[in-house]
């Protein structure tokens, strides 16, 4: 089920609400998980359907989180993103529609994707065994 706009506001903080219901972009390297190596799951802060798994995780250096792949295709979907003079793939959350962030082919093996994703759209559940990781 759907929130309303009023009902999104109540529960996230502002930048969740700017990022993920208007499409905005939090500053590179000022999110809580682009340098976050911890071993679990990164669901969407909206609706909590699972989107990323900690080991597909990977420091690009652009100062967002960035994954070369979603924990399942069908969790996700992608919308060409003209916007700002550019031609990119936005990525959205398939259930609830809240923007996420961009994809790019500039990724590592195996899949050569980047899912570049925005702190603010993201929540993160740790595995039952979680450890702290080292920065790969």
């Amino acid at each position: 089920m759907k929130k309303t706009d009023q009902e999104y506001k109540k529960v996230l903080s502002d930048i969740e609400y700017r990022v993920t219901r208007e499409a905005a972009t939090e500053r590179p390297f000022s999110g809580k998980y682009w340098d976050h190596w911890d071993k679990g799951r990164y669901t969407c802060v909206c609706c909590n359907t699972p989107l990323f798994l900690s080991d597909t995780k990977f420091d690009a250096g652009c100062g967002w989180p960035s994954y070369n792949k979603p924990e399942e295709e069908s969790a996700i979907k992608e919308i060409k993103d003209t916007s700002h003079g550019m031609i990119r793939t936005e990525v959205r959350c398939a259930n609830c529609d809240a923007h996420l962030g961009h994809v790019f082919d500039d990724g590592p093996d195996p899949t050569g994707l980047r899912y570049c994703i925005n702190s603010a759209s993201l929540s993160f559940e740790p595995s039952a065994n979680a450890e702290l990781t080292s920065k790969p």
